[in-house]
């Protein structure tokens, strides 16, 4: 039998540490939302939940730098993901803080109008509309990541016009995250401790292909 290179163990090994890192990151990052999803009841407490959520969306867009440097070649795994926090933590919340509003509004008029007749065509078309905040949010901070330095509006539109021109891999990402938030309320230290990582990794593969109509060797064109 072949024995395993060196080369390969220092692979693995690279690729554990990768994710291991980035969920312990994630996890710090996103504390006061997961201490609320833990300790409370999500029906009750959901407007605490809407005001802390937002406070994850820097954490996830710097953990998406992170896997855009791993896969040049990056190993730095913390310095990369503070480094990363630092510099987009501002568009990013502000890209979390208005789809946290818009998700909250459209909460409220589906609980508005869920008793009247129109519910059966209003809800799936809110249910539509927030599907596609969901989808901008995710392909937006990953635009981010790629590109600090753009104007948050051009991020939104580019976001907007790509995640749904490529709907099959945006609807693959938000597979893949809803089923990671499903295990969350079922085994959560395996959703932060292993999961978490790989599910993000694969959202931020098809959000960055699906962006690559604006993007140049690697990086977002001005």
């Amino acid at each position: 039998m072949k024995r395993i290179s060196h080369d390969t163990y220092a692979t693995v090994f690279a690729v554990v540490y990768l994710g291991l890192m980035t969920n312990a990151l994630l996890l710090l990052g996103c504390l006061p939302l997961v201490v609320l999803l833990v300790t409370t009841d999500p029906a009750t407490s959901w407007p605490l939940l809407a005001v802390s959520a937002p406070l994850c969306a820097p954490s996830v867009a710097a953990a998406f730098t992170v896997f855009r440097d791993h896969s040049r070649g990056g190993t730095q795994v913390a310095r990369a993901f503070f480094a990363a926090w630092r510099t987009v933590w501002r568009k990013a919340l502000a890209l979390g803080a208005m789809t946290s509003a818009l998700l909250v509004v459209l909460l409220v008029d589906v609980r508005a109008v869920s008793a009247m007749d129109i519910s059966v065509v209003v809800v799936p078309l809110l249910a539509v509309i927030a599907l596609v905040a969901l989808a901008v949010t995710l392909v937006g901070l990953v635009a981010i990541a790629e590109e600090p330095k753009a104007r948050l509006r051009d991020v939104l539109k580019a976001s907007l016009y790509l995640g749904v021109r490529r709907w099959y891999l945006t609807a693959v990402s938000l597979l893949v995250l809803a089923t990671q938030l499903m295990l969350f309320t079922s085994m959560p230290a395996i959703a932060l401790g292993l999961t978490a990582a790989p599910a993000l990794y694969l959202a931020w593969a098809n959000s960055r292909y699906t962006l690559r109509p604006v993007l140049r060797t690697g990086e977002a064109t001005a």
